[in-house]
């Protein structure tokens, strides 16, 4: 086997594997913000039940940041931005409503949002991939 075809092979691995990456990080972010925009009231009133500001106006940018976040890494449009700022909103949702670390939930969501902070940080560091819109603007 040439050199040529492994560097190939082992390239379209790669962007196949940061592709399912890429839609395994998004989905939980575009149900999530879909959800939030579309029961703006319910999210609010919990929003403002942990005492978060002016909860409808947080509730609609927590919501769009998720939806917005969510389809850019999907797609790979803008992926190093999205991914950081998805990856900062997930450490400020963390530190927000997941640090009661003695009830075994909480722990495991907080646990679970520094997993996924770490995809995120992982994929503004490495990129979309070759399957994404930023490679074909490229």
């Amino acid at each position: 086997m040439s050199t040529a075809t492994a560097t190939h092979t082992g390239t379209s691995s790669n962007s196949l594997a940061i592709l399912i990456g890429r839609v395994l990080l998004s989905i939980m972010f575009i149900v999530a913000g879909f959800g939030k925009l579309t029961a703006i009231g319910a999210t609010a009133g919990w929003f403002g039940s942990i005492g978060l500001p002016v909860p409808t106006v947080t509730a609609v940018v927590v919501g769009l940041v998720e939806l917005v976040g969510g389809l850019a890494i999907l797609v790979g449009y803008q992926t190093r931005i999205a991914a950081l700022v998805l990856a900062v909103f997930t450490v400020a949702a963390t530190l927000i409503a997941h640090t009661n670390l003695a009830d075994q939930v909480q722990q495991l969501f907080f646990l679970k949002n520094l997993a996924i902070t770490g995809g995120f940080l992982a994929l503004a560091a490495g990129g979309a991939g070759a399957y994404s819109i930023d490679a074909r603007r490229a």
